[in-house]
């Protein structure tokens, strides 16, 4: 039977890099992929891109109307059969697709593996992510580090170079000066702290 596996992580835990790495092995065997992006993260264009400079081509740009057993349908009838999806940046999937994703196990019987984030910057669930762990026959945690040392689970924004905890809940990084760096709970709510003892 086909499982759904969701492999999540804090930024910098590897998530797009390990993608990449399962898609190869696959077609080292002589095995097809379907590789998804969501359209609405618009870093790297239609890349796949890894924080160590691997870069890759997505096979299908997904906009929250796609629907995914329909669009893996059509993938899997051209060509060789899949043998595996694989889905970049999950958290921005809608909740219906990440449904639809894992009813592609139940009704095509192809595997899939999402690769994601847990919860923003303000340590709230992405409706695609929530879904995800709700459904998923396998949820993997992928682990990093904070600057202190310890296990990185918490994701923090930077704006213009400061810390920031409030805003809307997707700012794709380095867009407009965001970026995101992943911290542990300790240095996480230190600076939260910080950002509103700085607004009283």
């Amino acid at each position: 039977m086909a499982k759904l596996y969701f492999r999540y992580g804090a930024m910098n835990s590897g998530k797009s890099t390990a993608l990449m790495q399962v898609a190869h092995n696959y077609e080292e065997q002589g095995m097809r992929v379907l590789i998804l992006k969501p359209k609405v993260d618009t870093k790297g264009s239609g890349d796949l891109v890894s924080r160590l400079g691997v870069r890759r081509p997505a096979d299908l740009l997904v906009p929250p109307d796609m629907d995914l057993v329909e669009a893996v349908r059509a993938a899997s009838s051209e060509g060789r059969p899949l043998a595996c999806v694989l889905c970049d940046e999950s958290q921005f999937l809608t909740a219906e697709q990440a449904e639809q994703l894992f009813m592609v196990t139940v009704e095509l019987n192809i595997p899939v593996i999402c690769y994601g984030l847990r919860s923003d910057f303000s340590l709230k669930g992405f409706p695609g992510s929530t879904r995800l762990l709700e459904l998923a026959h396998t949820i993997e945690e992928m682990k990093t580090i904070c600057t202190c040392g310890r296990k990185a689970t918490c994701n923090c924004r930077k704006v213009n170079g400061r810390f920031v905890f409030e805003g809307e809940q997707v700012a794709i990084d380095l867009e407009n000066d965001v970026q995101y760096v992943s911290m542990c709970p300790q240095c996480y709510f230190r600076e939260r702290s910080a950002f509103y003892a700085a607004r009283r």
